[in-house]
């Protein structure tokens, strides 16, 4: 079994080879525009590859793209109107007749000018040791495109690079995605216990180890940020509006360098003791629980889908079993004598138990009985109880899904990279 993780490095052309790259992406998404438009007015809704590249390849050969690139493009096309059919039937896009479902099935879907592009074997080749790359584009093959990375992000490139590659530019620069199939480590079958992971806002994690991750840092900084679109968007100046653009992904950036962070800490931990982790299933929770309009900022920019990628990920890697239980009263139950009461949980941070009198933190005793439960439904269903997350692929970019929706041990996720 592999663990599916995208290196993201960094390319640095010269400027006219830039320019070949930006024609080469602006032509690929111009054919995927008019391919979609063919796809809709023939099929509706329901493309299919074999059908729409009888009706588009010739046309998009005849407009400069190579083989494979077309072959690309009309895959991608499809797999975007899979997607949509997806989310419709799960309900994504609202009931039927809705505003926002009427929207998505009248017309047909449009990518951006430097929406992402895929390049396999046929049209992009590797040189890891000098670190370039070669891709052809519709001037012909480029030879010798530099790229940086991390020497990590070298290795894994190295050893475990397979399958597509997405070029893509984001901020004016150029960047390539690649993915990468590495070995899981052998799972431990018989963990000595169980790590219990409490996943909240005012705490992002607590682990029933003791380990605390408090979210105050990371929700100061999300004020900040708040505060200052506020005042940017507000002047409606062109300077505004650039460092609006420039300053867009900072606050992402810097929620998912908390997730890292504490990802890393608790599978460590979790790997040091021979312990597994139980994590929260909070799939569908924005759905069930309503805030007032001051909190719901703050409660929509909670990242707990990625925070329980990046754990099941490097649990993967670490050979760390991973199941998600059922978080179900779990913050108004006693760790040490089971009594549930609402009233159980006096504050945010403070459990008094009704039952037996014992006063602890209210998060550390919730990660206490999800604890318990990773046990139980470890010992219930064993290794078939393991879930994984199939995460974003680079090539596929909308096929997606949430921790532990469906079994399998394959996890993709994006890393980071190089800053400039």
């Amino acid at each position: 079994m592999v663990v599916k993780l995208v290196v993201q490095v960094k390319l640095t052309p010269t400027a006219e080879v830039a320019e070949a790259l930006a024609d080469e992406l602006t032509g690929c998404n111009d054919g995927a525009n008019w391919v979609s438009a063919v796809a809709f007015e023939h099929f509706g809704l329901k493309a299919r590859e074999y059908a729409l590249r009888k009706l588009t390849y010739a046309r998009l050969r005849e407009e400069g793209l190579k083989s494979a690139a077309a072959q690309q493009v009309i895959a991608k096309v499809t797999d975007a109107y899979a997607s949509l059919r997806g989310n419709i039937k799960a309900g994504n896009l609202g009931r039927p007749g809705s505003k926002r479902r009427r929207k998505a099935e009248s017309k047909p879907i449009v990518f951006r000018p430097d929406a992402a592009q895929a390049y396999d074997h046929r049209n992009m080749g590797w040189d890891i040791d000098a670190q370039t790359v070669a891709i052809t584009t519709r001037r012909g093959r480029i030879q010798g495109i530099p790229f940086a990375c991390s020497p990590d992000q070298l290795k894994t490139l190295a050893a475990y690079r397979k399958g597509e590659a997405d070029l893509l530019r984001r901020d004016g620069q150029w960047y390539l995605v690649a993915t990468c199939e590495v070995p899981e480590a052998d799972l431990n079958e018989q963990p000595a216990g169980w790590v219990g992971v409490d996943l909240g806002i005012e705490n992002i994690a607590t682990a029933s180890t003791g380990y605390k991750a408090a979210g105050r840092g990371l929700n100061r900084h999300r004020a900040r940020q708040q505060e200052l679109r506020t005042k940017l968007q507000k002047k409606r100046t062109k300077s505004a509006k650039r460092v609006l653009k420039r300053r867009r992904r900072k606050e992402a950036r810097r929620a998912a360098d908390f997730n890292h962070c504490i990802s890393k800490q608790i599978v460590t931990e979790a790997e040091r003791t021979g312990h597994g982790i139980a994590l929260e299933d909070l799939q569908g929770i924005r759905d069930r629980v309503r805030h007032r309009k001051p909190q719901r900022v703050t409660f929509h920019s909670w990242a707990f889908h990625q925070l329980g990628t990046f754990i099941t990920y490097k649990a993967l890697r670490a050979g760390v079993p991973v199941v998600f239980v059922d978080p179900a009263h779990t913050s108004q139950t006693c760790a040490d004598c089971g009594h549930v009461d609402r009233r159980n949980r006096v504050s945010q941070g403070l459990f008094i138990c009704r039952g037996c009198g014992v006063v602890a933190h209210a998060d550390r005793n919730a990660s206490r009985n999800i604890a318990a439960r990773g046990g139980a439904a470890w010992d219930a269903g064993r290794q078939s109880s393991v879930p994984a997350v199939t995460g974003t692929s680079p090539s596929r970019p909308r096929r997606g899904t949430q921790p532990g929706s469906q079994p399998g041990r394959s996890c993709k996720l994006r890393a980071s990279a190089p800053r400039s």
